[in-house]
This record gives structure tokens, C-alpha cells and sequence, in this order.
């Protein structure tokens, strides 16, 4: 199910109408080579996305600068969970092959939902968990999740493409081909209400850029 066109932009009206000093703000930010998004537009694409019963619920994006804080309530091993916690993202290395983020995870806080009587819910009632070192838990998981690269106390590296269907995308891959060679994104934080992505433009690789264009379009 896509997501509805007409009602993004309708959306992304009305926000202007209402914010008029976002526009500056995001005219001043390109002037720096960076990209700003509101995070009423990640919120709404979250709440416009096809629910799923996996995913999680009730999800809440705020700016705790420069980091961001996200909450949302999950389905952690047959408990109900609200998780909440501060991620900060230190550094990005995007390209064909790899997308990895290192992120620093801070503020971790998880409540049991309801009277579970599992071990899940046990363990977080306890207190024994070092929610400050979240790191070193996912280290010890009997299952890790397959794009975790590394893990030490708050810092997780993450490589999406060891994700076997982002592996296998070949859209993906493409398109990584033909923006990664002349602009890429090193950095991710927020301003006020926006999610900032820092921009470094290369322009010795349009020659690159083009060849991979010309094999997205012929594919």
C-alpha cells in the first residue's frame, strides 16, 4: 500500500502555512550543504505508513539536540514494552556496498505494559538490567540482529546492507551507485524541531555518477 501522495502534500501545505520561519530555517540550512526536515514530516510518515504486527506502536520522535529521542511500544520476546531512548548518531559511511551508522544509544528506559508475568518482564522490573550499557546486552543476545557489526557499551555499529533483503535490492544498490560518487550524507542530528543531514558533495565522481546512472536507466 503506498503511501498517499495528495494527502503529503497537503500536509507539507499546511505546515508551511503554519510555520513560515521553517522555510528560513531550511534555506539557511542548504546554505550550509545541509538538509533539513521538519520532524512533523517523519512523524506523519510514520503515522501514514501501513500498520504491520510487528512493527511498533504509538511511536514518538522528539529533537533532544543533538541527538533524538524515540519511543515506541514493542512486542520484546511476548511482553508488551514501552521503550524509549536518546540516539545520537556519531558517524555515516554510505556507499554500493556498505551503509553502516555508528550510534550512541543514551536516556534508555523500558516499562512492562500491563500484569505480564514473564521472564522478560521480570528481568526489566528487576532492575537488573544496565540499560546504560545496551552495547554489551546485545553482545550476549542468544540472537543477534543481522545488521549489528559492533557493539560496546552505548555504541552500536549498524551496516544495513548485511540485511539480506537491503543486500539484495538491486534498486538500492543502483542508486547508492549513482548519488554516493557526487554527494553523500556524513552526518545526521537535530536542530530546534528538524532532523539535520550534513551534506559533502564530491564533484570529481559525476563522471562515475553518470556511468551508474546510465545503468539504473537501462535496467
Amino acid at each position: 500500500m503506498a503511501l498517499p501522495l495528495r494527502a503529503a502534500l497537503r500536509s507539507a501545505g499546511r505546515f508551511v502555512v503554519q510555520n513560515p520561519s521553517a522555510m528560513f530555517n531550511m534555506a539557511r540550512h542548504a546554505l550550509g550543504m545541509r538538509i533539513a526536515v521538519p520532524l512533523d514530516a517523519v512523524r506523519w510518515f510514520i503515522a501514514s505508513t501501513p500498520p504491520s504486527k510487528k512493527a511498533p506502536q504509538d511511536v514518538t520522535v522528539l529533537a533532544r539536540p543533538p541527538a533524538i529521542a524515540v519511543g515506541a511500544t514493542i512486542d520484546l520476546m511476548g511482553t508488551t514494552v514501552r521503550a524509549s531512548a536518546s540516539i545520537k548518531v556519531e558517524q555515516l559511511d554510505v556507499g554500493p556496498e556498505h551503509l553502516k551508522v555508528k550510534i550512541r544509544l543514551a536516556n534508555i528506559d523500558l516499562k512492562v505494559l500491563g500484569e505480564a508475568a514473564t521472564p522478560v518482564a521480570a528481568l526489566i522490573k528487576s532492575g537488573a538490567l544496565d540499560l546504560s550499557k545496551p552495547g554489551n546486552l546485545l553482545k550476549f543476545a542468544p540472537k543477534k540482529p543481522d545488521v549489528l557489526v559492533e557493539a560496546q557499551d552505548d555504541v552500536m555499529v549498524i551496516d544495513l546492507m548485511k540485511n539480506p533483503k537491503v543486500r539484495q535490492n538491486e534498486k538500492v544498490r543502483r542508486v547508492l551507485e549513482t548519488l554516493t560518487p557526487v554527494v553523500n550524507v556524513t552526518g545526521i542530528s537535530t536542530d530546534g524541531d528538524f532532523l539535520v543531514l550534513q551534506l559533502k558533495a564530491t564533484p570529481l565522481g559525476i563522471p562515475r555518477a553518470f556511468n551508474a546512472a546510465r545503468a539504473l536507466a537501462a535496467g
